[in-house]
């Protein structure tokens, strides 16, 4: 540890001169008031330690490292605090705190500032809360926090493969060099494990959940191990993701049958062989029976059958088992909306308490706005994980800058109603509301092998937000874009609220110029790179754009009452009603229930037609508005990445030109309506949007 630790800080230094947006959040520069800077050193003249424990030494080299960079003067060392002005790091595992393992308390005491918690993990994460204090311009004066993590499980899902290439990735390659492990440690995934261990997220799967059988042999398990071995002192297991033909694969065994005895016996020495590499192994993530993956279905068993089997094999040891409930069958008739209910709903208190099912916010696929989907709150007896996605596949991949605090912060503060009103969707994820003793929530990375790692620099704060959010789902979303914006951007007061104000209103604006009003699932076939909403044939008919919007000369939108489909009978009473009523259900979610005429006038004054077409125009007018905003922050702004933004802004306004023309002019062969004035009409034919689109398909 401490060679990469040597490798990793040599990087630090050589970089320390350009903004390349590799080091993240975690930019140490010199503050600029010399009086705030003397006014912080007068409380961190040293850091007083007795312990040896990695985590410690890793908590200590942070801040000395921190403290240096951002006061020009690194503390003393001490094994005890002798003296006042200093930090203390106290592990206290038999503390009379109500806080739990991980949280932590920042406290000033005798003159010097305390970070005090039950384990070591937790005394790192308060170390990095007290840097954030620092970067962010707080005071240190008479200090007094508790922090503690709301969601047990805060996890990163990595859809990388075995071949480098990361799916839905968008930001280069795979981070993790495979071919190189495990006797080259690149210093990226020291970086890796800093950035998570400052936001508290604890766990991460290391590749794609379309999973190869490579990764539970002796070659790539012993790779695997460098890698935990990396990230262990920062309070970060490993996961594995596993493809459940693997008994066959792997063992030679004719079935994967999770009731045969020959494949438990298989999966429980898999396990203990993985434990010898890593003994603190997380766990097995599993998509089975999705999109074409293995799993218990295939030879007539249920969800819980192979779940339960992999927690038996997993019942010595402290990991668990994360199972997708991202499942739906390709019926033409039917509504991919109700499959993850369909299929799990009998299986309620039937998983073994090893067993968490992770299920996505939304019941179709990350789109840019869904309704909550409706398991959360439906299976009392089933520990439920959140699955958010990071990564924008659906949300502009990396030209667009589009902010994704709120669109996360917009699922969990939702009410079920299923215990009442206040029974959040976050109170279901954390256990509270069903006394679940376990919770997850897991974000699908956006990291890559691009030197920002994630590439748009914008994309690098759904990767905060989602860790802090994990941390604590209270935390708002401006608070969350302003901590980013001063660590990351510039620390000028005038242009941190501007640039806070760009995040804020950027994913409304996305939404505006792609999927108003509860359109959904219109964009290009297979990479899903800009709209296709005329897509008509696939592999599958719930991957047509039309299975979705079922546009026709009478309306747009999916009803969902009972029409066409029952799907909102799944929510609770409160629920219903509240979306249920064409005329009262918000106009966000509008067409996700309903199908509604061109000419029926909207809670706005506008007819459908009319409000659909000015969202379109309104969003691509406020990207231009976006990069006015951009450009006035200009000279308190990185130039390299000022640059950069700028470039990628007028990518966004082409391509929001692009969603505009195409959906206005495609609606418009059914609503057989004109634009409405005082909006110009496309100046292109549908056609000509049609073919641009057809580009993009071409190998």
């Amino acid at each position: 540890m401490k060679k990469y630790l040597f490798l990793f800080f040599l990087l630090s230094s050589v970089c320390a001169f350009a903004d390349d947006g590799s080091r993240l959040w975690l930019k140490y520069d010199l503050l600029a008031d010399a009086q705030q800077r003397d006014t912080y050193l007068k409380s961190t003249q040293f850091v007083a330690t007795n312990s040896s424990h990695p985590t410690i030494k890793v908590a200590v080299q942070e801040l000395e490292m921190g403290l240096k960079g951002l006061l020009g003067k690194a503390p003393a060392l001490l094994q005890t605090a002798t003296k006042s002005g200093g930090i203390i790091l106290n592990v206290a595992p038999n503390s009379p705190s109500t806080l739990p393992q991980d949280g932590f308390e920042l406290f000033s005491e005798k003159g010097n500032i305390v970070i005090s918690s039950k384990s070591e993990a937790g005394v790192l994460y308060g170390a990095f809360e007290l840097l954030r204090h620092l970067q962010t311009g707080k005071s240190l004066t008479n200090l007094s926090m508790k922090s503690s993590p709301k969601i047990k499980l805060r996890m990163l899902n990595h859809w990388d493969n075995a071949n480098g290439t990361v799916e839905r990735g968008y930001a280069g390659s795979s981070m993790w060099k495979w071919t190189e492990l495990p006797f080259r440690i690149d210093p990226r995934y020291i970086t890796y494990a800093r950035a998570n261990a400052s936001l508290g997220i604890n766990a991460t799967s290391i590749n794609n959940v379309n999973a190869s059988s490579r990764f539970l042999t002796e070659e790539y398990l012993e790779k695997i191990k460098a890698v935990a071995d990396v990230l262990r002192p920062y309070g970060i297991k490993v996961f594995i993701s596993v493809n459940f033909r693997s008994p066959r694969t792997l063992g030679g065994l004719k079935t994967s049958d999770p009731l045969d005895p020959e494949v438990r016996k298989w999966w429980n020495e898999k396990t203990k062989e993985i434990h010898r590499y890593i003994p603190d192994f997380g766990g097995y993530l599993v998509k089975a029976n999705s999109e074409g993956e293995p799993g218990p279905q295939d030879y007539g068993r249920t969800h819980a059958d192979g779940a339960n089997m992999l927690a038996e094999a997993m019942r010595p040891f402290s990991g668990i088992v994360i199972w997708r409930a991202f499942v739906y069958n390709a019926d033409p008739k039917g509504d991919r909306f109700k499959e993850g209910y369909a299929q799990f709903k009998p299986l309620d208190g039937t998983f073994d308490p090893k067993v968490i099912v992770q299920v996505k916010n939304g019941p179709i696929d990350f789109m840019p706005r869904e309704p909550f989907h409706p398991m959360f709150g439906a299976f009392p007896k089933t520990t439920l994980g959140m699955e958010f996605q990071i990564t924008q596949e659906y949300l502009g991949q990396s030209t667009h800058l589009t902010y994704l605090a709120p669109m996360f912060k917009e699922c969990l503060d939702t009410d079920t109603y299923v215990k009442g009103k206040g029974t959040t969707v976050a109170k279901i994820v954390d256990g509270s509301a069903e006394n679940h003793s376990l919770s997850l929530m897991a974000g699908v990375a956006n990291t890559g092998s691009d030197a920002n790692w994630c590439g748009h620099p914008f994309n690098q704060s759904n990767w905060y937000a989602f860790g802090r959010l994990a941390w604590d789902y209270t935390l708002s979303s401006e608070q969350i874009a302003t901590e980013w914006t001063r660590m990351t951007l510039t620390q000028k007061p005038q242009s941190v609220q501007k640039i806070t104000d760009i995040m804020l209103k950027s994913h409304p604006i996305y939404v505006s110029y792609t999927y108003p009003l509860g359109t959904s699932h219109m964009m290009g076939e297979g990479h899903h790179y800009g709209p296709e909403p005329w897509l008509t044939k696939a592999a599958r008919p719930d991957w047509t754009s039309i299975y979705y919007h079922r546009a026709d000369s009478m309306g747009l939108g999916f009803d969902r009452t009972g029409k066409v489909s029952n799907a909102l009978q799944l929510y609770s009473p409160e629920v219903q009603q509240l979306w249920g009523n064409p005329e009262k259900c918000p106009l966000d979610y509008l067409l996700w229930f309903h199908h509604v005429s061109w000419t029926q006038k909207l809670s706005t004054g506008r007819t459908l037609w009319d409000e659909l077409c000015h969202r379109y125009y309104d969003g691509v007018g406020q990207v231009g508005k976006l990069q006015s905003a951009w450009e006035s922050v200009k000279s308190d702004v990185d130039k390299e990445t000022f640059e950069d933004v700028k470039g990628r802004l007028k990518i966004q306004e082409k391509e929001a030109l692009w969603w505009r023309d195409a959906c206005v002019l495609y609606f418009g062969e059914f609503s057989k309506l004109p634009i409405p004035k005082p909006l110009v009409p496309p100046t292109r034919t549908l056609d000509d949007v049609k073919k641009l689109t057809e580009i993009y398909h071409l190998r």
